[in-house]
């Protein structure tokens, strides 16, 4: 399989950045994801793909998950989504995407939904 991660040095930064100022959803599924816990299959998180950073990627699935806080739901921002997700599909990459709120609600619900993609999808 082909490395699909960007290693423009500004973005691996950015997503270096990330990583380390976590939103509350983010450290909730990225509990969850970590370690191998899903399933056994390994997650990365803030991955930089196309110019672009994923919020959490599964190679193996090739199953990228997105959360999303309310910005997304912006005009410009669901744009911004929509064409992101179409170069990520081009890729090979299917894109999952949860709201903040589903996961900060209920982040095992949400690892069971990531978890039935994951075994259904490969």
């Amino acid at each position: 399989m082909p490395r699909r991660h960007d290693l423009t040095p500004r973005l691996q930064t950015f997503a270096r950045e990330m990583r380390r100022e976590q939103t509350d959803a983010e450290k909730k599924i990225w509990q969850r994801l970590r370690d191998r816990r899903c399933g056994g299959f390994k997650f990365r998180r803030q991955v930089a793909i196309a110019g672009y950073i994923v919020d959490f990627f599964c190679e193996r699935a090739s199953l990228a998950v997105e959360l999303d806080g309310e910005q997304h739901a912006e005009p410009a921002a669901v744009e911004y989504d929509r064409r992101r997700t179409a170069v990520l599909k081009q890729r090979g990459i299917r894109v999952i995407r949860f709201s903040d709120h589903e996961v900060l609600r209920d982040p095992d619900a949400v690892a069971r939904t990531i978890l039935r993609l994951l075994t259904d999808g490969c």
